[in-house]
């Protein structure tokens, strides 16, 4: 099964509410999430271009990804299995939409699991994503996701730890 989702991130909640609910009058999809982040914006997922008009002056990002990675939706739901990789993976965004594109291009670029992916709230707006697997699929997978964000202009830093301490391990994988 294909999954595809689309998000608009506002720089206004009273805005973002009023997209929300012209997204899901405009087509029969699934809402999975419509809500206040920090800082003052507010983040929908769902059908898209109607959100993109309606959200107008206040859009801060958007994403609209046809086939999504079948590893992005259980990172967000940080529901990924434990595993003893040797490497760990993050790539930290402006934005969370910028995380859930840049989650999508690592996966899709080398194996690897996606361990977590934060969004916003928290972490004043931004998103996170942790991935882990060997050393040189989990660089291939952060340069690819690196690359996305620095494209969109919203990547804060990517970094790659080798040979993960076991403490780490036990917290992280």
């Amino acid at each position: 099964m294909v999954i595809a989702i689309a998000a608009i991130e506002t720089g206004s909640i009273a805005q973002g509410t009023v997209a929300a609910d012209a997204m899901v009058k405009t087509a029969e999809v699934e809402l999975l999430a419509a809500s206040p982040i920090s800082p003052g914006k507010y983040w929908v997922r769902h059908s898209f271009q109607r959100g993109v008009e309606v959200a107008g002056d206040t859009l801060l990002d958007q994403l609209l990804i046809p086939a999504l990675h079948e590893g992005v939706l259980p990172a967000l739901r940080g529901v990924a299995a434990p595993a003893d990789h040797d490497a760990l993976g993050v790539i930290e965004t402006m934005t969370a939409a910028a995380a859930i594109v840049a989650a999508d291009q690592a996966a899709k670029a080398a194996d690897v699991v996606l361990r977590d992916l934060r969004l916003a709230n928290g972490l004043g707006g931004k998103g996170v994503l942790f991935l882990s697997g060997d050393v040189s699929n989990v660089q291939a997978a952060v340069d690819a996701g690196r690359a996305e964000a620095a494209r969109r202009g919203l990547l804060a830093r990517a970094v790659v730890i080798p040979r993960l301490h076991a403490q780490m391990k036990a917290l992280v994988l």
